[in-house]
């Protein structure tokens, strides 16, 4: 079947009829279709890196995002101050904390692991007051961008909470206690895990396996500054 369509129709059905977009002023907005679950696991690099990317774009478009971290630390190639970090508190509209201890759990690393399940469930009564002030938050209105994460957000990451569930800091129904917790326009990201979390099957609307294909960890390299930290 041939298509009859010229370019000048095709580009004309197109957003923006082909133009190329330039960057506005952000200013504090509300999202119109937000209220999904998604499960970033897998044993590739780049969990972290696409929900931050998902952040970055929603705080963007004016929408207010925080992100809390579960357990995110690293091996001694890892400095204390992590590229992200800085990047946010550079955003309008996007924030974060770290409850994690510095370290990961089970990597023989030094830390303390009765510590690593302190900071886990301190991590877990954090998300459940952050899905509170959501709930309690008209998450059809703007948000302002400076405003503290117990206004409300309209994006919660909870990163490395699969991870802190796998290792058994957690378990699967705390996890999804905080998916039932979520109010219906917000949307939640869940990352971590190199396990597949099964038990979220069928209560997340989108699932992402990054899988590792080949990584150069694998032949010694060592965390590098501005692409693992």
């Amino acid at each position: 079947m041939s298509d009859d369509r010229t370019p000048e129709s095709t580009i004309e059905s197109t957003p923006g009829q082909g133009r190329t977009p330039e960057a506005e002023r952000i200013e504090p907005a509300a999202p119109e279709e937000f209220g999904l679950v998604q499960v970033w696991w897998g044993d590739g690099k780049g969990k972290t890196t696409a929900t931050l990317g998902m952040g970055m774009r929603a705080a963007g478009h004016g929408y207010r995002v925080h992100m809390l971290q579960f357990m995110k630390g690293g091996a001694a190639s890892v400095e204390a101050v992590r590229g992200e970090y800085n990047a946010i508190a550079a955003l309008p509209g996007i924030s974060y904390e770290n409850l994690g201890h510095y370290g990961w759990h089970g990597m023989a690393d030094g830390s303390d692991e009765a510590d690593h399940e302190a900071q886990a469930q301190a991590g877990l009564e954090r998300a459940r007051d952050l899905l509170e002030a959501a709930d309690e938050a008209d998450l059809g209105e703007p948000i302002d961008l400076d405003a503290e994460p117990e206004a409300g957000m309209h994006m919660l990451i909870l990163d490395e909470v699969l991870y802190a569930a796998d290792r058994g800091l957690l378990s699967a129904d705390d996890v999804l206690d905080l998916v039932d917790a979520k109010p219906d326009d917000l949307e939640l990201i869940l990352s971590g895990s190199h396990a597949e979390p099964d038990y979220l099957a069928d209560r997340a609307d989108l699932i992402t396996n990054v899988r590792k294909v080949k990584h150069p960890i694998d032949d010694g390299q060592r965390a590098r500054r501005g692409t693992e930290f």
